[in-house]
């Protein structure tokens, strides 16, 4: 099976004509929701199916959300057993970034130390709450490091290595 990669989660259904409430997990939303847009729809689990090529026939933001409107699917009823699902894209679907970008499954799932070496622990998840994004930083002991990332904390990232090196800010621990 052809890898796949999240651009986005649905979380619920939007009015009785198939509209589903997306939580986008892409920095490319404008790109990977636009009219015409081929996805792969990838059911929640429990329903035991596998993913299946879906279109997108209009997106528009909604709050936190975008509510997008699949061409499949016309009501509420076809969409709502897909709550809980999530929208991907094929590798070959990923866009070309620039130096010092990264895609998000290329930061989770690295190592963290300090500028002296030092384990902290593992990326386990990215969060974008506004001006920049954080790493969640699984560690052995003690709760989760939320890390900003911005140039004074994350000072090399080695995806091939799956290892970051980060300079830990007075008040971080």
């Amino acid at each position: 099976m052809e890898k796949l990669f999240a651009v986005g989660k649905i979380v619920n259904t939007h009015g009785i004509r198939g509209e589903i409430k997306v939580v986008p997990q892409t920095d490319f939303p404008d790109v990977r929701f636009a009219s015409g847009s081929k996805l792969m729809l990838v059911p929640p689990e429990a329903l035991g199916e596998g993913a299946f090529p879906v279109t997108v026939k209009t997106a528009r933001d909604h709050k936190t959300f975008l509510l997008v409107r699949l061409e499949e699917f016309d009501n509420i009823n076809q969409v709502e057993k897909y709550k809980g699902g999530q929208l991907k894209v094929t590798e070959d679907q990923l866009l070309e970034l620039e130096e010092g970008e990264y895609y998000y499954y290329e930061i989770v799932g690295c190592s963290v130390v300090t500028e002296d070496g030092e384990e902290i622990g593992v990326v386990k998840e990215v969060l974008t709450p506004g001006a920049n994004d954080v790493w969640v930083v699984k560690r052995p002991k003690g709760p989760d490091l939320l890390l900003p990332v911005i140039d004074e904390c994350v000072l090399a990232v080695d995806v091939e290595a799956k290892r970051v090196t980060v300079h830990l800010m007075e008040g971080l621990l």
